[in-house]
């Protein structure tokens, strides 16, 4: 049998690793008897740990949710996963900043050697551009409505009258935080700059969720970033003599589709035809208008640009 110490560390990592454990299955992974997993229980309870005892035909144990956060186990990649998700939350824009910083050092001064090495050799660089904070009160405030689907109101300049919106989704964005919600007012969805709302309280009603336009947020946001509802105003697609898995690198948010071992469909958006067609020009490959006509239009139209060019030229110096 294992000493104590060693026993209740592997204990609590099962009870970590699931929502709930029968007792005799316990008994069983850490080969001791019932009576031993009671009293280990026990143990832990008296070190803060809140476990409580489920009741069924077997009877079990659930580590449950206390007043205070206990010392958790993490294994090797749970540890290295959460000090890098500590070090992207530091450029977060949460207001958790400082927070999160603290509790890196917290965490990489009682990994082993080999866990502090494997992190410090992970260098993590935010490229998101820096936006306003938003408070972590605010964060909390919002996640909250979400979660529990009730109506939100809040203050949101420059009007004068408080909103009130069916709460969907909170989306972090090229370093700024948006709600995504339905405004009961203006019967539509909107999406709210978090940094520039103010919540009310109390929360309203509960509501049941609407479907969102465009199948997922994601699809969503990015639908409204773009100027429209339905995404860019002008899409189009050409054969890229290119293969699908050399375009596919570089594309975005552009759809590929394999034409051929060294072709491929490449459909895009933009805000005007002529930008759509220089989007293309940048794979510098031959290609293919499959269409709309605007987009053969817009070829040449940039065909006749770059045609006609002409050179800048600096006056000729006077003679001396």
């Amino acid at each position: 049998m294992p000493k104590t110490s060693a026993r209740l560390l592997a204990l609590l990592s099962l009870l970590q690793a699931r929502r709930d454990w029968p007792g005799a299955a316990l008994a069983e992974r850490l080969a001791i008897s019932p009576r031993t997993v009671r009293r280990d229980v026990d143990r832990l309870r008296e070190l803060g740990y809140p476990i409580v005892a489920t009741k069924g035909p077997d009877g079990g144990y659930r580590l449950d949710a206390g007043a205070q956060l206990p010392p958790l186990l993490f294994d090797d990649e749970q540890a290295v996963a959460l000090a890098v998700a500590l070090r992207l939350a530091t450029t977060a824009g949460a207001g958790i900043e400082e927070a999160a910083a603290r509790a890196l050092t917290t965490v990489r001064q009682v990994m082993p050697a080999r866990l502090r090495h494997r992190i410090d050799s992970v260098r993590v660089t935010a490229l998101a551009r820096p936006g306003p904070q938003v408070g972590s009160d605010v964060l909390a405030a919002l996640g909250a409505a979400v979660h529990a689907s009730e109506v939100l109101r809040f203050d949101y300049p420059p009007g004068p009258a408080p909103r009130r919106v069916e709460p969907h989704h909170l989306v972090a964005r090229g370093g700024l935080w948006y709600l995504v919600a339905w405004d009961l007012d203006r019967e539509d969805w909107r999406v709210f700059r978090a940094d520039r709302l103010t919540p009310r309280t109390p929360t309203g009603p509960r509501f049941t969720p609407r479907e969102l336009p465009g199948g997922s947020v994601a699809a969503f946001v990015t639908s409204r970033f773009q100027g429209s509802g339905s995404g860019w105003p002008c899409r189009g697609s050409v054969l890229l003599h290119l293969p699908a898995a050399a375009v596919s690198r570089y594309a975005g948010d552009a759809v590929v589709e394999e034409a051929g071992p060294d072709r491929c469909r490449l459909e895009l958006g933009s805000w005007s035809w002529v930008s759509l067609a220089a989007a293309f020009g940048r794979f510098d490959a031959d290609l293919e208008v499959v269409g709309p006509p605007e987009l053969a239009e817009a070829f040449a139209v940039l065909a006749r640009r770059f045609t006609q060019r002409r050179t800048a030229r600096s006056p000729a110096p006077e003679p001396g």
